[in-house]
């Protein structure tokens, strides 16, 4: 199992209905082997993430997680989904990537219960 399939926001992309062919190029794929250029995406957090920490990682990785203001700006919003965002990194961080990609197998949308 990789972070691949995870945003750098915490998101879980595999399951992700925008993520349908044709619709989603994925917060990660194509930046690696310079088929997209990291400086015309649109998400000031997958930039960060990806300048900062290469296309292997989320932001659960950073040191700087829990105070960077671009990522708690946008765990500030008002909507569930960003909170169950966060909740996914935090999980991450705590338990890894293997648990919490298994713990998402069976989530129908991009955020989902965690135990």
């Amino acid at each position: 199992m990789s972070s691949i399939d995870i945003g750098c926001c915490g998101a879980h992309c595999r399951t992700c209905m925008a993520q349908a062919p044709g619709t989603c190029a994925g917060h990660r794929i194509g930046y690696d082997g310079g088929k997209r250029d990291i400086r015309r995406a649109r998400c000031a957090i997958k930039v960060c993430c990806l300048e900062t920490l290469g296309t292997s990682h989320t932001c659960a990785d950073c040191p700087d997680c829990l105070t960077c203001e671009t990522l708690q700006g946008m765990y500030a919003k008002d909507g569930y989904k960003y909170r169950k965002y966060k909740q996914s990194l935090e999980f991450i961080r705590a338990h890894g990537y293997e648990r919490f990609l298994e713990a998402a197998d069976e989530w129908k949308r991009a955020y989902g219960k965690l135990p």
